[in-house]
């Protein structure tokens, strides 16, 4: 059985054959080594939620052991839309560009450190409240946004939405009819969306560009 630790788009942790393209982590362990099954009722051991490159100068790790829980994403998209942001150990380049985006939206004069970052992104992450949109107000989101909608997940690429799943991107030629009579729920987060539109790029699974 798969273990328990590949992350959807809405911040949910579930079981699946697909590894996706990038890891991360929620701040520290959230399992028991013995079993490698996710501690009940806990989906986070502290504030820093990161998204981290599948390979870095040659470490190795057992996935699920001792050390913090290893998540898996299908791309940085996805990993945006649950709440994570980039490593500045192992996507350093990323995480000073997602910095300097974040410098932007605030009018910092410098940009900010990985705590103060972690600590509004949590702050966003405990209102379980996410926004809604109209459904002519989708397009206005910038490319990276991802939004739910009869729960199914759709990400802004190129202009264009791509329907999301736990193997990649495809079509949406069903998203124009849901449009119009399911309701849409954004799930990248308010400052996640103020830090794409301010210009920072994220990583897209391999998929994205053959759609």
């Amino acid at each position: 059985m798969p273990l328990q630790n590949r992350v959807l788009p809405t911040g949910e942790i579930v079981r699946s054959t697909h590894r996706g393209e990038m890891m991360g982590n929620r701040g520290g362990r959230i399992h028991e080594p013995g079993t490698k099954e996710l501690f009940p009722r806990r989906r986070h051991a502290t504030r820093q939620w990161i998204s981290c490159v599948t390979e870095f100068k040659n470490r190795q790790r057992e996935v699920m052991g001792r050390g913090y829980t290893e998540l898996f994403f299908l791309d940085e998209v996805t990993a945006l839309a649950a709440g994570h942001r980039p490593c500045f150990e192992c996507r350093r380049k990323d995480a000073r560009a997602f910095a300097e985006s974040w410098q932007k939206v605030f009018g910092l004069e410098l940009p900010p450190k990985a705590g103060e970052m972690d600590r509004l992104l949590h702050d966003e992450r405990l209102s379980p409240a996410q926004s809604k949109l109209d459904h002519h107000a989708i397009d206005d989101l910038p490319d990276g946004s991802m939004i739910e909608i009869d729960s199914r997940c759709f990400a802004r690429h190129q202009q264009r939405w791509l329907k999301w799943d736990e193997s990649g991107y495809s079509e949406s030629p069903e998203l124009a009819k849901a449009l119009h009579t399911e309701p849409v729920r954004v799930l990248t987060p308010k400052i996640a969306i103020a830090v794409l539109s301010a210009g920072y790029q994220p990583v897209w699974h391999s998929s994205a560009s053959s759609v």
